[in-house]
């Protein structure tokens, strides 16, 4: 993909829009575009480093969001807690499933819309698991049942996260094929 201004505005915009939609009341809680936006920057932005950035600016401007309202008295949610930073290195992790998409199809999307937010899962309830104290109120018992109970904890957020992954998938590769097709054709006809 050639970083045109163009690029760089929609790139710019999706953040934001992206950041918004995250702290919107009345979403169901996992259902946001981040793992999408991962996905989606793995497999289309040529530079590696680059490609990071999509999700974790997303990211951090939504958990800003959530921070000031929080301080504010209008939200309920904190923008930035103990512990946060795992939740971030996770997130860039996920990009590594864009890399894995070589030629961008219909069945290599979807398989990594079902893998990565499986793998947020599983990752993401094992470290809460780990780490968590008493104190924290998340204490679970660090044995294989205490592992389950966490997973358990963490099961209402999964379906949203993997349909809200499919569907930001189809519109984030949908867009850019729309994108990409309508600037051949705009070539062809010059």
């Amino acid at each position: 993909m050639k970083i045109t201004r163009q690029v760089v505005v929609s790139f710019i915009l999706l953040i934001v829009i992206a950041s918004l939609y995250r702290i919107m009341p009345e979403r169901p809680y996992g259902f946001a575009p981040q793992i999408a936006m991962a996905i989606f920057g793995g497999a289309i932005i040529k530079d590696k480093k680059l490609s990071f950035l999509l999700p974790l600016l997303s990211m951090f401007i939504s958990d800003a969001l959530y921070e000031i309202l929080y301080r504010n008295g209008v939200g309920e949610m904190r923008g930035f807690y103990e512990g946060q930073i795992i939740n971030y290195i996770l997130f860039a992790s996920i990009t590594v499933f864009g890399f894995l998409i070589r030629r961008i199809n219909i069945a290599k999307i979807i398989g990594a819309s079902l893998a990565a937010p499986t793998a947020f899962f599983l990752l993401s309830n094992f470290s809460v698991w780990l780490s968590s104290s008493p104190e924290a109120g998340l204490s679970r018992p660090k044995t294989f049942n205490g592992l389950l109970m966490c997973y358990t904890d963490g099961l209402p957020f999964y379906p949203w996260s993997v349909a809200s992954t499919l569907i930001f998938s189809l519109i984030l590769f949908g867009g850019y094929y729309l994108f990409t097709r309508q600037t051949e054709v705009k070539k062809q006809i010059a």
